[in-house]
């Protein structure tokens, strides 16, 4: 039976945390994620959960732990935000081309500077090309159930990848929703024990994590880190199906809103997706054929399917919370023209970057995204191709 209950999405998380009941979690604290170790420590203190929580001295040494209990066969997992994430980075590479199925609850934040705490999607985006899964979250809710999801998915033989579960700072992590948890032993039974087949540690059997890699060996381990993230796509699809069934909430690579006959659609990521729904239905209520493609699997990059979405929109709008500090795209803007451009479709494309260090985004700015294209429309020139919302020039 469903558990209702009100809860944050760092609460949220832990709760997911507490059911999967992982064997080892160091962490390190960092705002806005935080509380993700705060509240799964009082698990451990209340006896819930049989976890080893390790306090460790930075990020860098949490992610070090994650890797040395991970490979000794221990399923775990840790959180972190921001700069924390950055100071993970030499290790992040370390996890995925160890094939490590680490679980990293990722609280999206600012990377510095200037000094800022609050949501943008540099952290995750600057580390979207160190071999991890990563999967967004819209609100409390989809924070639960990806958590839920993310063992299934990094653990399954054909993937064995780290994964980060990534929602926004403050917006979703500490603001309270209505949202249905599933029951202990469903979440259990669902998610299973881990039970790899090969580790460090293991009796009768010599294994090596992380060897220095001669010319002739580095090429072919990351091909076959590339096929586990392919393999992993349709990993995703099949977990999403099973959790359909015993939770009734239904995922995939992204979310269509409102596109069937949508001619002008705005590609978007995290919890701004909720407000850009709102814009869309006010534009729908005017006449205006507008949609939503929310984006929640971002690596491995679903480009096939995400092209098939958008092949009959004539005027698109990409949204990147961060900036890439290349003159020309932000990161998802990159993606999501490539994708397109290898399948032939042309839509007018706008890229904007928006909602940095925490900047509100309202159903005003986001409308004014849909009147840019409208603009297109009316004059067929595109103007700039890469802008920024609601900034002060």
């Amino acid at each position: 039976m469903a558990i209702r209950d009100r809860l944050s999405g760092n609460e949220a998380v832990a709760v997911a945390m507490r059911q999967i009941n992982p064997d080892v979690m160091p962490a390190y604290p960092i705002t806005p994620s935080t509380e993700i170790p705060q509240y799964f420590t009082s698990f451990v203190a209340n006896g819930q959960v049989d976890t080893e929580f390790i306090p460790v001295e930075s990020e860098h040494s949490a992610m070090s732990a994650c890797i040395g209990s991970e490979a000794a066969g221990a399923r775990t997992i840790t959180a972190t935000s921001s700069c924390g994430l950055a100071l993970m980075w030499e290790v992040l590479n370390v996890a995925a081309s160890d094939r490590l199925p680490i679980c990293l609850a990722l609280v999206n934040r600012a990377l510095s500077g200037p000094i800022n705490i609050n949501c943008d999607h540099s952290d995750a985006m600057g580390a979207r090309d160190t071999g991890w899964i990563q999967v967004f979250a819209e609100n409390n809710q989809e924070a639960y159930d990806n958590m839920v999801q993310a063992y299934r998915i990094a653990e399954h033989p054909d993937v064995m990848l780290p994964i980060m579960v990534c929602q926004d700072g403050f917006i979703t992590s500490h603001a309270v929703e209505n949202i249905t948890l599933l029951e202990d032993d469903l979440v259990k039974n669902f998610v299973g024990e881990y039970e790899p087949e090969h580790y460090l540690l293991k009796d009768g059997e010599s294994i090596a994590y992380g060897p220095y890699a001669v010319t002739n060996y580095v090429m072919e381990a990351r091909r076959a880190q590339m096929q586990g993230l392919k393999n992993a796509k349709q990993v995703v699809l099949d977990v999403a199906k099973e959790y359909a069934e015993i939770s009734g909430r239904e995922y995939g690579f992204f979310e269509e809103y409102r596109m069937d006959d949508a001619e002008y659609a705005m590609v978007i990521i995290g919890s701004a997706a909720g407000t850009a729904k709102d814009t869309v239905d006010a534009l729908r209520d005017k006449g205006i054929k507008a949609g939503i493609l929310k984006i929640r699997l971002f690596r491995p990059f679903p480009a096939e399917e995400i092209a098939e979405a958008l092949k009959d929109v004539k005027y698109l709008a990409i949204m990147d919370r961060t900036e890439d500090f290349n003159t020309n795209c932000g990161p998802l803007g990159a993606e999501v023209k490539a994708a397109l451009y290898n399948k032939n479709y042309h839509p007018a494309a706008l890229n904007y970057c928006y909602g940095l260090g925490g900047r509100d985004v309202t159903v005003e700015s986001l409308t004014s995204v849909f009147e840019d294209l409208m603009k297109v429309a009316e004059t067929g020139e595109l103007g700039e191709t890469y802008r920024y919302l609601s900034v002060r020039e």
